[in-house]
């Protein structure tokens, strides 16, 4: 395995192009300083002015315009950084934009103070004269409880650069200043790295090398746990004030508040997840167990395949043709977009020192989405890489159909569609091979990158996080040995005596940036629940079934996360939809466990 290369050193092929965003990478500072003249001058102008019904038309159209300009100069800063986060051009240039938009949401907090400050009839006459505000107007009432003097809320807004520091620190922290070096393993040296080892040694199928790794891996987390507490305690401290601020009785009602869902939701997620779940996924880790020889099954080896000699390596290109065919059903101008997405550069998938973890979908409005991964060559990398495009399908065809301010649907439906069409890819290989090995490693894929990232992994940190927060609503504040002690909790209760916790497994809520997040982690879940269901509808109906699934795209934030979900046929206010969820899971690892039956009869 190789040193990661600098990021001068990938082929460009293998890196999205920003030009659409930015031209002239000179033309950064002009731009941005001539955006946050027009916002000045936007307040000079519409300041005090909003009086009437024709006049909140008015000042929404120009303000959605603004608005609208800064999306492609904020991108551009924002995902050269991502990249590399060891370049000074791209941290200043972040850093800068950071500070303008500070400035700019101060100007322009004024708008959402005015309006809210007028009857609650005005704002209705103005969603009649304009439909096309309808959605937005109804939100905004929702949160006229919530709304402080016009001077707190400019204060705040100017404020928001500093708000987001915990989360810079902590890619800072992560992405910049840990250096993991090398690690020993039978008496060979191997380079590690954050994504080195989330990407290739957590799959590693040498047992002594895999823990190894995981060991110097936990090592050079614990080396920076207490600062990266800290920063995390901050963060959660700043969300605890703003929902004291803004009269939430906790921290959870605050941030379930923009969801626009209730905690009967949030909480059936995490509660029928870890006590229905648990015992499939502990049937799973055996299986895995046994497969690879393993006397006693860790957290270091929840992550391997349960066939590590049939592993075939993918190329892009191969990975493009599997997207093309298991996409097919979703109709000619969804696959004309994939399809753009690889001829148009829109993917940046060279691994290299410097670029953030994982992966993710940035959708600008007024211009096509652009995908960050680090392409691993493996089967799950071709799941990472259709669910992002899912985040592209579905954002470019919001931005078609909807306005600015009513582009956004919530975060609790974000992953409805990127995990839809890793279902997709699913049902596809799933019914194109017949050979018993390739099937059981198609599905054991499905059950390890859809389900155990989406039901497992993310569900145990919105376990772990509702816990976090109950501490901060009592009162409390959390530092490294608290939030060690939260999260090897959480995972012993879900892995009871199946898996060994290794020591180091408690570190890994330093991993995720999703706790500067709000309550995202849950919604993986939830998303997936969703499209687990509608894949389902799909196989059986085709056409009416897709027809249903792209009005739903296409609706963006016009609807409720429970409207969207009836809109394609599931009925979200039930926990049914999660129970057969559960239920199929089981079904795929009963048919893991008969196809190793099988395949085993075969070679003996």
């Amino acid at each position: 395995m190789k040193v990661l290369p600098l990021r001068k050193d990938v082929a460009v092929e293998e890196t999205w192009d920003l030009t659409d965003l930015l031209s002239n990478e000179a033309d950064f500072e002009p731009t941005l300083a001539q955006l946050v003249e027009d916002a000045l001058s936007f307040e000079q102008q519409y300041k005090g002015t909003i009086t009437n019904a024709q006049k909140v038309i008015d000042v929404l159209t120009a303000f959605e315009e603004l608005q609208k300009k800064f999306v492609p100069i904020g991108t551009y800063a924002s995902l050269n950084l991502e990249t590399d986060r060891t370049n000074d051009v791209a941290q200043m240039r972040a850093a800068k934009f950071g500070t303008a938009i500070g400035k700019v949401s101060s100007a322009l907090s004024f708008v959402r103070s005015e309006l809210l400050a007028l009857d609650e009839a005005v704002l209705q006459e103005a969603a009649t004269l304009s439909p096309l505000y309808k959605r937005y107007l109804e939100e905004l009432l929702k949160q006229k409880p919530h709304q402080l003097h016009p001077e707190v809320e400019k204060a705040l807004a100017a404020f928001s650069a500093t708000f987001d520091a915990p989360y810079k620190t902590y890619n800072t922290t992560k992405l910049v200043d840990m250096d993991f070096g090398e690690f020993e393993a039978n008496g060979e040296k191997h380079p590690l790295s954050f994504v080195l080892y989330e990407n290739d040694w957590e799959f590693e199928a040498n047992t002594d090398v895999r823990r190894a790794a995981f060991q110097a891996f936990s090592s050079k987390l614990r080396d920076y746990q207490h600062t990266t507490a800290q920063v995390y305690n901050t963060h959660i401290q700043q969300e605890k004030t703003m929902a004291d601020l803004r009269g939430f009785n906790s921290v959870i009602d605050y941030l379930l508040f923009d969801q626009d869902v209730d905690r009967s939701l949030y909480n059936r997620q995490i509660d029928l997840i870890t006590k229905e779940l648990a015992p499939h996924m502990r049937r799973y880790a055996t299986l895995i167990q046994k497969a690879n020889g393993i006397d006693q099954m860790t957290f270091a080896d929840l992550k391997i395949a349960l066939d590590p000699e049939y592993d075939p390596r993918l190329s892009m290109a191969e990975a493009k043709e599997y997207v093309e065919k298991a996409l097919a059903v979703m109709g000619e101008d969804y696959n004309q977009l994939m399809e753009r997405a690889f001829n148009e550069r829109w993917i940046d998938y060279a691994p290299n020192k410097g670029k953030s973890t994982g992966a993710f979908c940035s959708s600008p409005y007024g211009s096509h989405p652009y995908i960050l991964m680090s392409w691993n060559e493996q089967m799950n990398e071709v799941f990472t890489l259709i669910h992002e495009l899912g985040h592209a399908g579905h954002f470019a065809n919001t931005y078609e159909h909807q306005s600015y301010l009513n582009s956004r649907p919530s975060l609790y439906f974000i992953e409805a569609p990127s995990t839809m069409n890793e279902m997709l890819l699913a049902n596809y290989l799933l019914t194109h091979n017949e050979d018993l090995r390739f099937k059981r490693w198609v599905i054991s894929n499905i059950v390890a990158k859809t389900y155990y990232h989406n039901f497992v992994t993310h569900l145990l940190e919105a376990a772990y996080q509702r816990k976090v927060y109950e501490l901060i609503d009592a009162g409390e504040a959390v530092n490294a040995t608290i939030l060690n002690q939260l999260k090897r909790s959480v995972l012993e209760d879900f892995w009871g005596d199946t898996v060994a916790i290794s020591e180091g497994a408690e570190l890994t809520w330093m991993r995720q940036p999703h706790y500067y997040m709000g309550l995202y982690p849950y919604t993986y879940s939830a998303g997936l629940t969703i499209s687990t269901q509608v894949s389902q509808r799909i196989l059986k109906e085709g056409a009416p079934a897709v027809e249903d699934w792209l009005a739903v795209l296409r609706a963006g934030g016009t609807k409720s996360p429970v409207e969207l979900a009836q809109m394609a046929g599931v009925d979200i206010t039930t926990d049914q939809p999660l129970r057969d969820t559960i239920a199929y899971i089981g079904h795929l690892i009963d048919e893991l466990e008969r196809l190793t039956v099988e395949i085993e009869a075969v070679q003996q």
